[in-house]
This record gives C-alpha cells, sequence and structure tokens, in this order.
C-alpha cells in the first residue's frame, strides 16, 4: 500500500477525537465539552481530575433522576419550568441545558444564587453558549418565593446541597409554586441540632432517647437525620410521594442522601400527624409555624 494510502486509512474522520474524549472520561452522549471546560470541569487539555470527576459523578448521577421527571412533564409539548436553588456555578443547570433543555427547543431554567460573582460568570456563561432559556437570579431562596417576576408555577425545583435552611426554603418554594416535582440533596443542616442542644438537659431528665443526641457529634447527625425525616414527612403530608435514597457512593460525598418528591395531590393524614409527634417528642414544636406552615390543619393530634 502507498504510503498516502496508509495516511488515509489511519486518518481518523472530522470530530472522532471529540467522542474518543467523550467516551474516556464516560461523558453523556451529547454533551458539551466547550461546557465542560467553561465549567472548570474539563482543563484546557480535556483532564478531568479526581475531584472534578466526583463532581461530574454527582450531576450526572442527579440527571438520572430528573431525566425521568423531565419527559413526564414535557408531554404534549408542554415548556416545563425548573428552578434550580442554591444554584452555586450552576453545573447542574447548565448540564440539564445541555443535555435536555437544548434539545427540547423549550422551556427554561431559573438559577436562584446568593453570591453576586457567580450569578455573573453564569449570565456571561449562558451568553456566550447562547443558553437563551437559562436566567439567574441574585437573591435567597426565600427571597425568589415573592417576587413578582417569577412564574406562579413551576414543574421542577431542584436544590443541591442547598445548606441547612435553604432546602426548607427550596421546598416552601415548591409548596408555593405547586411544582409536579422537587429534588433535593441537602447539606449542613443545623436549625434542628441547635433545638436539640438547648433542650438537651431537659430531655436527658425526660426520656433515655436523649442519650441518642447527648454527645455533640451525635446532636449533629440526630439533628441532621430528623431534619431530613421530617422534611419527608411534610412532603408526604402536602400531597407528595417521597422516596428517599443515596445520590452517589460516600466515597464521593458526605452529603450523600436524594430525596425525590413526585405530586400526587394525596395529602396523608398519618404523615401529618406523625410529623407533629416528632416535633413534640424531640421539643421542636416551636418550629411548626416557621417550616411546616403547609402542614394540613385537620390533622392535628387530640
Amino acid at each position: 500500500m502507498a504510503k498516502t494510502d496508509k495516511k488515509q486509512a489511519t486518518q481518523k474522520p472530522a470530530g472522532a477525537g471529540v467522542q474518543d474524549i467523550a467516551t474516556q472520561l464516560g461523558l453523556k452522549p451529547g454533551q458539551s465539552i466547550d461546557l465542560l471546560k467553561a465549567l472548570h470541569i474539563l482543563t484546557r487539555e480535556g483532564k478531568l481530575n479526581q475531584d472534578s470527576r466526583r463532581k461530574l459523578k454527582q450531576v450526572y448521577h442527579l440527571y438520572q433522576f430528573i431525566e425521568p421527571l423531565l419527559n413526564e412533564l414535557s408531554k404534549d409539548g408542554h415548556a416545563v419550568t425548573l428552578a434550580d436553588h442554591g444554584a452555586g456555578k450552576s453545573y447542574l443547570g447548565f448540564i440539564l441545558y445541555d443535555l435536555y433543555f437544548k434539545a427540547l427547543g423549550q422551556g427554561k431554567i431559573y438559577g436562584i444564587e446568593t453570591r453576586a460573582p457567580l450569578v455573573e460568570a453564569s449570565q456571561k456563561l449562558a451568553a456566550d453558549l447562547a443558553f437563551d432559556r437559562m436566567e439567574f437570579l441574585n437573591m435567597s431562596v426565600a427571597e425568589s418565593t415573592h417576587v413578582d417576576f417569577m412564574p406562579s408555577q413551576f414543574d421542577v425545583v431542584t436544590a443541591l446541597h442547598a445548606c441547612d435552611t435553604a432546602t426548607d426554603d427550596a421546598i416552601a418554594f415548591g409548596l408555593e409554586k405547586k411544582a409536579k416535582a422537587m429534588v433535593l440533596v441537602p447539606c449542613c443542616q443545623a436549625e434542628v441540632a441547635a433545638c436539640l442542644r438547648q433542650t438537651k438537659v431537659m430531655s436527658l431528665s425526660r426520656t433515655p432517647l436523649a442519650e441518642l443526641w447527648r454527645h455533640p457529634i451525635h446532636t449533629r447527625e440526630m439533628g441532621s437525620q430528623i431534619t431530613n425525616v421530617l422534611r419527608c414527612l411534610y412532603l408526604e403530608a402536602c400531597g407528595y410521594q417521597v422516596t428517599v435514597t443515596e445520590l452517589v457512593g460516600w466515597e464521593h460525598s458526605m452529603k450523600n442522601e436524594l430525596i425525590v418528591a413526585r405530586y400526587t395531590g394525596q395529602k396523608k393524614r398519618n404523615s401529618a400527624q406523625r410529623l407533629r409527634q416528632l416535633l413534640a417528642e424531640f421539643g421542636l414544636a416551636s418550629l411548626e409555624g416557621v417550616r411546616y406552615p403547609h402542614l394540613p390543619q385537620e390533622a392535628v393530634v387530640a
């Protein structure tokens, strides 16, 4: 075979190099490498370090839970609206848009974030990529619930590692906006742990169960556990079917609990009762009006 023939036989078709990189890195089909570079998930040379690999694995795994919801909600030509709370650098929002909303040709993603520099960077990146149906707002989750220029209803609410009560605010937003689905990965819960610390002496004298949070490290972990249990009961009481699972393996993230809630309209009276009983048992009754205002009143325990 002539040298020119050999050269032609070994030459890769145009675009094969990009596809090879995507395959080697385990990227999803259609994923923009330019986007991942702009988000600094990939280096300029198209490499993925260990920290970025963990981050991408979390977002991809979360996408696997969100995609079926989007498929269901976008039937019959419905333009899906999604609010991403505590968006940070908007890894989740950008990847959702790139893999799903871009091809859909309709629907919109709102990224809510309190840090102005991150919001400005996301706005610029969306403009550079012509991701026209992404909007970024510099405000807290709680503030976004009541601004006039936001849609009155949202289909999907996400919150990936929204710290402390920001996850509760995301749930409140979803309830206010009549969300069809919420996908939540809580982080750094401190509110309930603080309440447990305040009432610890009284609880230790009242019940042996208080031994579960007597030591400070147990107080923190118990507070986190109780917080998420109460959130799930609240969502069930408000008409959602709730699934709780791991997001990824513990080696990738210690903040690993994933709560997926789908609206069915079937409000569980028993969940409301259990929620109130737990609040009373752990000395958290003061949180009811603050965190659970939509709890059905007819379910009050006598």
